[in-house]
């Protein structure tokens, strides 16, 4: 037996494609759930360890994600305002967005001796980054006397949530978190409320710090905040610096959507981006992408709402 009038229209975003569903007697007992996908990618800046560029939007747009939540986005100076890597994505996408600049600095530009490898190593080293921060505090004399510094391009970075345009964006505030002594870069979260099929949910977006510098400060003040300011079922996505044990710690009532290694790269070791859950929000599949050009892969989970 089908019961007229009871359709439901759901993405099957996995498929990339709408299924109507139409209920019998027997599966109006159920209460039909939502699909909502989501997914993470730190970007590097559109950029490889030797100043390479790469597809970015490709990148991007393969995850086929309803939300996409991005790290180290970034913005030239020469460029101006509306015109950085973030903007330019939801443009390709069709996608709405809101955007929030968490540090500035220097990106290089390609270095004329690049090899095969993804950067040189050892990474960390000063000569050998890609990356350059001082709009917190200066850098050293000795980063500045780097010729890939002084030719490197002026920019900012910074975390973006880009949401398909069927979701309408019904409040959106950034939360600021206390500055840490030893961190370059001014955290924040975007949360962003939204109603999918009648189901309220808030969707967040974090960067988080480095454990030596002092994150658990931040996880703590996060949760707490989070608490208040967003809805009761929620999802947080984001480069959150640490391994899964710690998080789930550290984000006491948050569940992970999303376990499987996707740092570094080339030979990825760690899991330290995340997708985390709460609430009546459970994670139906997760998966780490393959290398998609920045040193993280990307990482995507489909959600099962209500």
């Amino acid at each position: 037996m089908v019961v007229k009038g009871c359709r439901r229209r759901v993405r099957c975003a996995s498929l990339g494609a709408t299924v109507t569903i139409v209920p019998t007697a027997f599966s109006l007992a159920y209460r039909l759930a939502t699909v909502l996908s989501i997914a993470n990618f730190n970007m590097h800046c559109g950029m490889d360890g030797w100043g390479r560029p790469y597809d970015y939007l490709a990148s991007i747009a393969a995850l086929d994600a309803d939300i996409v939540v991005l790290e180290e986005t970034w913005t030239a100076d020469e460029d101006g305002a509306g015109a950085g890597q973030a903007e330019r994505a939801a443009r390709h996408l069709g996608y709405k967005m809101v955007a929030h600049t968490i540090g500035e600095g220097r990106r290089i530009r390609p270095q004329p001796d690049a090899d095969d490898r993804w950067i040189a190593q050892p990474s960390m080293r000063d000569r050998n980054r890609a990356l350059f921060l001082d709009g917190v505090r200066p850098v050293s004399r000795g980063i500045r006397s780097l010729q890939r510094w002084q030719e490197a391009e002026l920019g900012s970075m910074g975390i973006a949530v880009l949401v398909r345009p069927e979701f309408p964006i019904e409040a959106s505030r950034v939360l600021e978190l206390r500055r840490l002594k030893a961190d370059r870069m001014r955290r924040a979260a975007i949360v962003l409320d939204l109603t999918v099929d009648d189901r309220p949910i808030s969707v967040g977006g974090i960067h988080m710090s480095h454990l030596l510098q002092g994150s658990p400060r931040h996880f703590a003040e996060l949760r707490r905040r989070l608490h208040t300011e967003a809805r009761p079922d929620a999802v947080l996505a984001g480069d959150m610096n640490s391994w899964g044990p710690p998080v789930r710690l550290f984000m006491r009532g948050w569940r992970r959507a999303v376990i499987g290694r996707s740092w570094p790269t080339w030979r990825p070791h760690s899991q330290i981006d995340h997708i985390l859950v709460r609430g009546d929000v459970r994670s139906l599949a997760g998966v780490v992408f393959p290398h998609s050009g920045s040193d993280h892969r990307p990482i995507r989970a489909e959600l099962e709402i209500g």
